[in-house]
């Protein structure tokens, strides 16, 4: 049987370790073309002199796979250009996008320098613009040429992002930020032919490793958000878009969302000493506020 991605050709980006080098090894796997994106930094973004984007493409292959390395900094204008340029003269084309990149300078958000804040937002939510939409301006060229296209982009948020996490301001506020741009992309895209989705693991990474209970870390490998990164990427995720989909090992579910509650109608000339009996009632209503694993507390309870 034909592999689901064979022949096409793949940006991971953040690929040298983790959920990245999970990713980009699948895809290899799955027969596509593979550049492997990676600076190589620390987890605080730090210069360091490891290249394990170097290493993974020397793994893929030696085992036959079809790789190559990519050492660009997505956080900027240039570099973002440089990796999907290179990958198009290299490999001929770019049918897929993974933004995976991404770095950690966990503060307090009273503590939380602006240094800390613009490096985290760099490279989470200003890579991922950056490097789509030098993918996307290419795709959309081809189009309006009357070239069929089946572009697909495939984001990284987090649960972090989604519901929320002590101590990860700049994190969680990146990651949610790339959540509503996934959706916004995959509504402005869908005419050339791109898809764009997000997808929200739970995995044991360098990135997680100090904030998981051993026990419930069992079983969270990355290569299972890699499953889910490859299925989008092939042809039975044909059509899918706009979505955020989470998976933790055996676990894969669809983020809903926000969605409006229940409203009240008020008076044309209202006050706004009426919202004190009217806010309280909505919020009687409303669902609670979602756990960081996404599931909804019981009314009244925990």
């Amino acid at each position: 049987m034909k592999s689901s991605c064979a022949g096409r050709v793949v940006v991971v980006t953040g690929a040298g370790r983790g959920l990245g080098r999970a990713h980009a090894l699948a895809l290899a796997q799955a027969g596509a073309h593979v550049t492997v994106n990676d600076i190589g930094a620390g987890l605080d973004g730090a210069e360091s002199n490891e290249d394990p984007a170097g290493q993974l493409v020397e793994e893929i292959t030696r085992t036959g796979g079809s790789a190559l390395v990519s050492h660009d900094d997505i956080s900027t204008e240039e570099g973002a250009a440089a990796l999907v340029d290179s990958t198009i003269e290299h490999f001929g084309g770019l049918d897929i996008l993974v933004n995976n990149a991404g770095i950690l300078r966990d503060r307090m958000f009273v503590n939380m320098s602006v240094d800390d804040w613009d490096a985290v937002m760099a490279v989470h939510l200003r890579g991922t613009f950056l490097t789509s939409r030098h993918a996307a301006r290419l795709w959309r060229e081809a189009a309006k040429a009357g070239k069929q296209v089946d572009g697909r982009i495939i984001n990284t948020t987090s649960v972090a992002g989604l519901y929320g996490n002590v101590g990860q301001a700049n994190y969680v506020a990146a990651k949610a930020g790339i959540a509503a741009l996934t959706i916004t992309m995959a509504r402005e895209l869908e005419r050339y032919g791109v898809a764009v989705n997000a997808v929200s693991p739970g995995a044991v990474t360098r990135m997680t490793e100090k904030l998981l209970d051993p026990e419930r870390a069992v079983g969270m490998e990355p290569a299972h958000v890699a499953k889910l990164v490859v299925w989008l990427a092939g042809e039975r995720a044909r059509g899918v878009t706009g979505r955020v989909i989470y998976v933790n090992g055996q676990i894969v579910s669809v983020a809903d969302g926000w969605t409006a509650g229940r409203q009240v109608t008020l008076s044309p000339e209202w006050k706004p000493e009426e919202l004190d009996h009217v806010v309280p009632s909505l919020l009687a209503q409303a669902t609670p506020a979602a756990r960081l694993d996404g599931s909804v507390p019981e009314r009244g309870g925990m």
